[in-house]
Formats: C-alpha cells, sequence, structure tokens
C-alpha cells in the first residue's frame, strides 16, 4: 500500500493590506535570522523534521544545503551551525509537510491557477503523484509511472533529435548531471540550456580565454588571508549570507574590504554573527571598509581607471605595484594593455560611475599597496551587454599584481545556487568541448552530436518558433526565470510535450505545453533508500571547487516519489528500449556506478568513488590557482583591451537591475518580506533614490506602470509602487521575477547571450487609481500565508 504524508494548506481566502515600509536595515543576520530561521522550519515541517535537518547541514555524512553554494572549511572542524538564515528557509521549503495531491489538482483548474502568483503556488506543499494535463483539459489528473515514461517516449521518438530540449537548474547534483547530458546527448542533441546561462554564464565566457579555465581561483582559506577583497554587484546578506563570516575574518586578521554596489545593502555594512555573544547582543562587525555606491552598468570604467591608477604608480615607483616578474613569465598584452590604460578621461569616468575621482583614487592607494587581491562578483557584473569585457578588466587587474597561484588572491565569481558549478562540470552545456565528448563516446559507445545547441535564451526563441516539441526541464521554473515573460510563456504553451521533474507546483506547470507532465522527484532531503544495495548517495561541487558527499534522511512526503537517477534511466529506457548500449538501469540502482563512469570522462574525478568518501570530499584542480598555469590557446594568461562601454539611458528614463528579496532564493519565494531594505507584504515595488522622484514625475508610493524600452520596442508591466530608497543616482531596483517582463529577449551580454537583467531603462506612467488602492494579491499574501500555515492542522490524506 503506498501513502502519503502530510497535510493540506490552503491559501484561497486573501485578507488584502498594503505594503509596509519602513527604514532599511544597516546589519545582517544576528538574533532575528535565528528567530526566523527556527520559525520558517517549525511552521513548514514541524519540529523533528527541522532539527534533524538543520543538525545535518553542511555537515561531513550530511546534506548540502539546497540554497547557495558557499563553501565550508575543508580545513579543520566546522562549526555546529553551517546554515544561514536563508538556508535554513531553503530546508524549510523543502522539509515541508504541506502536500499537492491529486486532490489538490482537482480543485485548482489552470483557470485559476495561472491567476495565483508564484508564491501562492510553491506555498501549497510538495507534488505527490506523477500528474498529466492532455490538450483541451482544464486539470492536471494523476497517471501511472509507467503511462508517463511511455508517454515520454513516444513524443521523443517522434520528432527529430535536435527539436527537443533539456533544460536543468542548479540544485541538480553531480550524479543526476551526468545522466542527464548523456540522455540528451544519446539522443542526439546538445540542447542543454541551464540556470549559468541566465547567472555567470559571462563569468566563464571571460574567463576561459583569458586564465584558461571558467571557474574561480581561489579557496574559503584564502579570503581569509587576503590582504584586500573587493565585492562587487552582490548582495551576500541575502544571497551567499555564510560569505560575511569571511569578510569579517579578513578584517580581523588585518586585510580590508571594499564593496561596490548601487545599493547600500545591509550585509555590505554590518554583520551580526549568530554564533557569537556579540553578534546576538550587540551591534556587529564592520563587513567593509569602503562602499563605493556606482551607478548600475559603471564597473567597467571604475576598472578602467583603476588600472589607470596603478599603471601611474608603477611609473613613479617602477617595482613597487606591477608585478613585472609574473607579468613577464606568465601574460601576453602586457604592452597594449599599458597603452591602452595611459590616458583616462575623468569626466567621462566620473559620468559613467557615479563615483568623484579621490573616491576612485583613494580605493586604488588601497589596491596598490595589497599584496594579495581577491575580486569576488555575482550577477551585478554578469547581467550587462559589456558584462564580459567588464569582466575580462578584473582579470586585467589581478594579472597586473600577480594575484594568481598565491595565498590570499585570485578571482572569485560567486556562485549562487548550490551545485550550479557541478552541472557544468559533470557535461550539462549546449557548447561542450570536443576532448570531453570523444571520452563520452568512448565510455558509452554513443556517438555524441558536435553541433551546439540552445542556450536558455535560444530555447526561449526556438520554443516561440514553434522549433520545439519536447521540452523537459529538471528542476528550476524557467517560465518565471527566463528574460521576457510573454514569449516564454507563449513558447511554452505551444510545444508538443513539456516535462517537469519537480518538487513543488509552480509557473511553469501553469503555462504548460499542448501536453504536460509533471514527475514528482525525492528532495535532497529526503532519504533514496529503495534501491538494491540499499540507501543511496549524490555529491555537489561548491563555489570554490571542492566535490562532497550529500545524502539525505528524511522520510519523504509520498510514497509514490522517485529519485531524479532513477526518472532518469526510466525515461532513457522509454526512449530506446531495454537493449540499449547504455546500461541505464545499472547506474539508476547504485549511483558507483555513475562515479565510475564519470571518473573517466571528468578529468579531476580519477578515483572519485573513493575521494568523494574522504570526510571532506576532494578538491578539482584548478591550473591558475595550484600551479600558476593558465590553459589558454597561447598558453599564458592574456591582458585584453576594450572600449569603455557604460549605460546611458534615453531622455527621460532611468536604469533599473532586477535583484532578489531577503524572502526569496531565485523563482522560490519564502515570504513576501524584504527584512533588510525595509519592505514588508509585498513584491511590486521600484526603489528610487529620493532625487529621482521629481525629474521620472513621479511621487513616493504612487502607483504606477512601468515602461521599458530597447531597439525601438517597448514593454509594460503594470500596478508597482514607487519607493524612495537610497540608490544610485538614475537608477531604479525592481524583484527579479515580476520585473522579467521588462527585459527585451535581445537585450543580452554579448558572447555569453545573459539576459540583461541589469540594463533595463525604464520610465513611469502613473495610474489613475487612488494611492492607497491595495496594489494587487502579492501586497497581501505575507498574512495570509502566515495565517494559513497556523490554520487548524489537517488532516492526513492518504
Amino acid at each position: 500500500m503506498t501513502r502519503v504524508r502530510g497535510r493540506k494548506v490552503e491559501f484561497d481566502d486573501i485578507d488584502e493590506s498594503d505594503l509596509v515600509v519602513t527604514e532599511p536595515k544597516t546589519a545582517a543576520a544576528g538574533l532575528k535570522a535565528v528567530e526566523v530561521s527556527f520559525e520558517r522550519g517549525l511552521k513548514q515541517g514541524g519540529a523533528s523534521r527541522t532539527v534533524r535537518s538543520m543538525l545535518r547541514v553542511n555537515q561531513p555524512d550530511g546534506v548540502d544545503c539546497p540554497g547557495c553554494a558557499w563553501p565550508e572549511s575543508i580545513t579543520g572542524d566546522r562549526k555546529k551551525i553551517e546554515f544561514c538564515e536563508n538556508g535554513a528557509k531553503a530546508l524549510a521549503e523543502e522539509n515541508t509537510t504541506r502536500v499537492a495531491t491529486p486532490g489538490w489538482w482537482a480543485q485548482h483548474p489552470i483557470s485559476v491557477l495561472e491567476k495565483k502568483t508564484e508564491y501562492w503556488l510553491g506555498q501549497s506543499g510538495r507534488i505527490t503523484h506523477p500528474m498529466i494535463i492532455r490538450e483541451g483539459e482544464t486539470h492536471y489528473s494523476p497517471l501511472e509511472w509507467s503511462e508517463a515514461f511511455e508517454i515520454i517516449g513516444e513524443h521523443i521518438r517522434a520528432t527529430e533529435p535536435d527539436r527537443s530540449v533539456f533544460y536543468t537548474s542548479g540544485r541538480t547534483p553531480n550524479e543526476t548531471a551526468f545522466l542527464y547530458q548523456l540522455l540528451a546527448r544519446s539522443i542526439g542533441t546538445n540542447n542543454l540550456p541551464d540556470c549559468s546561462n541566465m547567472c555567470h554564464e559571462s563569468s566563464g565566457s571571460a574567463l576561459s580565454p583569458t586564465i584558461g579555465i571558467g571557474k574561480g581561483t581561489v579557496s574559503l582559506e584564502d579570503l581569509n588571508k587576503a590582504e584586500l577583497i573587493f565585492v562587487v554587484g552582490q548582495n551576500p546578506g541575502t544571497n551567499h549570507p555564510r560569505m560575511l563570516g569571511s569578510l569579517a575574518e579578513c578584517r580581523r586578521n588585518g586585510g580590508k574590504v571594499v564593496a561596490v554596489n548601487p545599493l547600500p545593502e545591509a550585509g555590505l555594512l554590518n554583520f551580526k554573527d549568530p554564533q557569537t555573544p556579540k553578534g546576538l547582543l550587540a551591534d556587529g562587525e564592520r563587513t567593509s571598509d569602503e562602499f563605493l555606491q556606482i551607478r548600475v552598468g559603471g564597473d567597467q570604467a571604475l576598472f578602467q581607471a583603476l588600472g589607470h591608477l596603478l599603471l601611474k604608480m608603477e611609473a613613479e615607483a617602477p617595482g613597487t605595484v606591477v608585478d613585472r616578474d609574473f607579468v613577464d613569465s606568465s601574460t601576453e598584452g602586457f604592452a597594449s594593455y599599458a597603452q591602452a590604460r595611459e590616458e583616462l578621461d575623468w569626466d567621462e569616468t566620473e559620468l559613467a560611475t557615479g563615483l568623484k575621482r579621490a573616491e576612485i583614487e583613494h580605493v586604488a592607494g588601497m589596491l596598490a599597496t595589497s599584496k594579495a587581491t581577491i575580486f569576488c562578483w555575482a550577477l551585478g557584473i554578469t547581467q550587462q551587454p559589456h558584462s564580459v569585457d567588464t569582466i575580462k578588466e578584473i582579470v586585467n587587474l589581478l594579472l597586473l599584481q600577480g594575484n594568481f597561484g598565491k595565498p590570499g588572491a585570485g578571482a572569485c565569481p560567486v556562485r549562487g545556487h548550490s551545485n550550479v558549478q557541478g552541472d557544468r562540470t559533470f557535461g550539462v552545456w549546449e557548447k561542450p568541448k570536443e576532448e570531453f565528448l570523444h571520452l563520452l563516446d568512448t565510455e558509452f559507445g554513443i556517438d555524441a552530436p558536435r553541433e551546439h545547441g540552445y542556450d536558455s535564451t535560444e530555447a526561449m526563441r526556438a520554443m516561440a518558433r514553434g522549433d520545439v516539441d519536447v521540452f523537459m526541464a529538471l528542476g528550476g521554473n524557467l517560465a518565471m526565470a527566463n528574460s521576457d515573460t510573454a514569449l516564454m510563456e507563449s513558447g511554452l504553451k505551444q510545444t508538443g510535450l513539456t516535462v517537469h521533474i519537480s518538487t513543488k507546483p509552480n509557473r511553469s506547470h501553469v503555462v504548460h505545453g499542448k501536453t504536460s507532465i509533471i514527475l514528482p522527484t525525492l528532495g535532497r532531503t529526503d532519504r533514496d533508500d529503495k534501491h538494491p544495495g540499499g540507501a543511496q548517495f549524490l555529491s555537489v561541487e561548491n563555489s570554490m571547487s571542492v566535490v562532497s558527499k550529500t545524502q539525505g534522511r528524511l522520510e519523504p512526503v509520498s510514497d509514490h516519489l522517485l529519485a531524479e537517477p532513477v526518472l532518469l534511466a526510466r525515461i532513457a529506457e522509454a526512449v530506446f528500449g531495454p537493449d540499449h548500449v547504455v546500461d541505464w538501469k545499472a547506474m539508476a540502482q547504485d549511483y558507483d556506478v555513475i562515479r565510475d563512469h564519470a571518473s573517466r570522462v571528468i578529468p579531476g574525478t580519477e578515483n572519485f568513488n573513493t575521494r568523494v568518501r574522504d570526510k571532506y570530499g576532494f578538491v578539482l584542480p584548478n591550473p591558475p590557482r595550484d600551479e600558476r598555469s593558465f590553459a589558454t590557446e597561447e598558453g599564458r594568461a592574456q591582458f585584453t583591451t576594450r572600449q569603455l562601454e557604460y549605460l546611458i539611458p534615453p531622455e527621460g528614463h532611468l536604469i533599473l537591475q532586477t535583484m532578489r528579496s531577503h524572502d526569496q532564493y531565485n523563482t522560490t519565494f519564502y515570504g513576501l518580506d524584504d527584512r533588510y531594505r525595509g519592505i514588508s507584504g509585498g513584491r511590486r515595488v521600484i526603489l528610487i533614490n529620493p532625487a529621482d522622484l521629481a525629474p521620472a514625475g513621479v511621487e513616493d508610493r504612487q502607483l504606477v506602470d512601468v515602461v521599458s524600452v530597447f531597439n525601438g520596442e517597448e514593454r509594460r508591466a503594470e500596478k508597482f509602487r514607487m519607493v524612495s530608497y537610497p540608490t544610485a543616482r538614475g537608477c531604479v531596483a525592481a524583484y527579479f521575477p515580476e520585473a522579467n517582463a521588462l527585459v527585451h529577449r535581445d537585450l543580452v551580454a554579448r558572447e555569453s547571450n545573459t539576459p540583461g537583467f541589469k540594463a533595463v531603462m525604464v520610465r513611469f506612467e502613473p495610474r489613475a487609481d487612488d494611492r492607497d488602492e491595495v496594489v494587487e494579491a502579492t501586497m497581501a499574501e505575507a498574512s495570509t500565508v502566515q495565517n494559513s500555515a497556523e490554520a487548524p492542522a489537517a488532516s492526513s490524506v492518504s
């Protein structure tokens, strides 16, 4: 007898309330973070599941946090508490006992679900059964696993390989990613878009040709040893809070931190370490020594100015700033770079950056005297049209002073989602290298395709053209994550079959293909023990190239869930039949078999099964860090030169960047409060500098429609509330993904094709609505969900 364990929670009765705005916070974490962490866990999963998962998260033989990819120490004992507030929220979301049973789907037709917010959908709980909706039907209904696989196999076999697309999100473990890419390439396509395309693709596109590897070149311990750390275009207090401990440790050791960001985020100001009495009870400690409030898109100008000043100081005192031994022995292009940086237009630099010359010169002095510098960056850098060029300027600065292959120095692209880096390492990429494909063919006896496939932007365009018959998503929520929301949704709706391997309902299930199947899977914290050899574990790779085990121990909420490797193997069997050259069944039954195969295909994973069982796993090779060598085409690290580029809005427009709230992770919403920014009860807001209100023709708290312009085309997003906020002048901010509808499909970063979420030109049109009118349901759902979570316990269902 199969069972479902959980409780039904409904959110239909919404008590509407207005947006509440208070003063932004000036410190992150502290006692409040502890309170919220346990509160969310208890409301979602109860005391037992919450405590058991928290004690094991990010511990040896425990479960890797399903939130961010920030690493843990591999050189000493770890803290008893190795997670942050948002990590606790991620655990709570996965550990929830709320369930979306077949009965729940029967009660909610698509006509109702399409009017619900993403927050409402996600709070409805874990999906318990395979579900399907066919063309012309109004509701999802349950189906047997065998029938689901049969339908998927029929659709894939009935079309050309390149008319199928296989998308994945970063939370997918290494073994699952390896099987997924093997499935796609066995079918005959490299259409393997993933969430990297929308976040750090620009980083890889800049780093690979300049230093020979698309990853960061530092360890966690390097941050503690650095003399200077730049934190650029990121908000660690919300997106990777444990990074704050590393910044504070750097400062305690005598290092300096420079924050570069358009918003004065709480985590860039002060950190209240919740694991210390001072952090719980006192004011905390500073996380940055200098804060440069840069204009959105002005970072390249800043880095070029810093390069100009470093070279000027070197000319005045030869041998004191530039590491000439390193430059001469390990790099190319220095002469051209030095010539390009010889002169600088300070008026244009100040215009582009929004900074004063004195601010830039002061920070340049800090950089000149540092003997070990790390540059950290995130999506504030990677989602600009000139992102790749901007990151190459970071590389130039690091090369000037020899900041590779020595303690406390290097490049640190801070990855967002747990294992987004591992997915790429283990083959999920639309542009695979020949060396990898050759090893894959040799290992499995297949003939992998060589033609490059679609990335996420190209996949959206292909679906909109009608060129995709099958779209499969291994996790994620592409309808909400991608740019140009209307085009993305229309593309999904005209696709023949959409398949979603998911844990909870989301918008991509609602804007579905002509036929749509949802395959419910185990979460990372769930026990995976339905195998002949007993319980299995998986592995992940963090932001600093450490591969380690992750193994859930909690009882799944339903007996109908299947592990992702099992799902993929059964899909493969449905596509190829039982006599395929790849032994899919063996890999699904014993994940050691997957790792043995991978160890012969993925460089650096030799003896995978032995090394991953070490206490802290193992570190993948990284030539710039390990050997101070650079596997570029030229065999040396590359200085590069580019013309200055920055964002210039049309007359009457401001530059909009999208951002996360403190109560969300990517497209998953934990709540409707952005505590550090003083926003609660809603998400459809525009943060704007007070001095920009009148020139933009709006007032604080006014209700507006937002209009974006790109290449002569306009897009509109309705009913946003203006909120006066200390942003950089000329720049505004709105939450992702509500503002994604404003991002034109062709507004992308050159070379990487990453959507330009930080480069949207917008104006505002005041609405005729009463200023005190409730904006919409999203402005009210915070209290609704809290009340629903505290409602009388729902009955168990079976």
